[in-house]
């Protein structure tokens, strides 16, 4: 459920998207700081986006460095460090990617997942000694997303979508260093802005997976709760996506209208980026692997 929240690269300038790739790189090295080498398989961009966002709501000034990585061992990457908003980030990285391997044990008894958990074991008791407070509120918001899944009347998408969006509403508001202007409206705008993110992210990853969990006849939230007539995947796709095209689109609005009423520090073009046409481009890449199959059936 991870990897969607990207700049459009081609109408980003050049310098911006160097830096965002610093702050990604700067990611995966601050997990490898606190965690070692095997947690920076969790990385995504979906948190290098929260520590650029906190980040610029921030007077925390930028430290870089030029390093060489397993990954890229012949060129030297340009990498953020000694920075809250990515030492933040990769707590909530490890943490959630710890309870989806978890939830992927329950769920399917996933042999890669029970190994996942086993070279994790020390990372999730680190991040719970460091975060606590923050590791229940994942915990707590995840547990409820999985009983919310797993009832048996599913008669509104945007409640099964709500704990998912309401988790990263939070984890977005309960940063914990401060902001510059910090106060309670401030938080507040963040709290919708990550709810509006979190929800366009639940519902992304349902309509990118829809069709193989039709056909794999697994849970997903779009079927569930929008096909009562049980029709096949290309008769409901057509039925549903202009419905999907609404939500999707109110959400990143929503997003856009919270991020534009932020007094950003610094990254402004990045976020604005991302926030007005990463989302929009990532999910017209999700919409494109459809068109063509669908087109003919209406």
């Amino acid at each position: 459920m991870f990897g969607y929240v990207i700049p459009c690269k081609m109408e980003l300038k050049l310098k911006d998207y160097e830096r965002f790739k610093a702050y990604y790189c700067g990611l995966c090295h601050t997990i490898k700081y606190y965690y070692g080498n095997l947690p920076r398989a969790a990385l995504n961009y979906d948190m290098t986006f929260l520590s650029i966002l906190l980040d610029s709501l921030s007077k925390e000034k930028i430290n870089v460095k030029k390093l060489t990585c397993v990954v890229h061992p012949l060129t030297k990457k340009i990498i953020i460090e000694k920075n809250n908003a990515l030492e933040y980030a990769s707590h909530i990285n490890i943490a959630l990617f710890y309870y989806k391997l978890l939830d992927d044990v329950n769920d399917d008894k996933s042999i890669k997942a029970k190994l996942g958990i086993f070279l994790m074991n020390k990372s999730k008791s680190y991040f719970s000694k460091r975060f606590e407070n923050i590791n229940e509120l994942i915990k707590d918001k995840l547990k409820a997303l999985n009983l919310k899944e797993a009832e048996d009347n599913h008669n509104s998408l945007d409640e099964i979508a709500h704990p998912f969006s309401e988790l990263t509403g939070l984890l977005i508001k309960s940063y914990p260093y401060q902001l510059d202007g910090d106060c309670e409206e401030l938080r507040e705008n963040l709290y919708w802005l990550g709810y509006n993110l979190g929800k366009w992210i639940y519902l992304i990853d349902a309509l990118d997976d829809l069709k193989e969990d039709m056909q794999s006849n697994s849970f997903n939230a779009i079927n569930i709760s929008l096909n009562k007539d049980n029709l096949p995947f290309n008769n409901f796709y057509n039925s549903i996506k202009h419905r999907i095209d609404f939500s999707l689109l109110t959400c990143s609005s929503q997003c856009y209208n919270a991020f534009k009423q932020l007094k950003l520090q610094k990254n402004y073009n990045i976020i604005d980026n991302i926030l007005k046409l990463g989302l929009v481009e990532r999910y017209e890449k999700v919409l494109s692997k459809y068109e063509e199959e669908t087109c003919c059936t209406k």
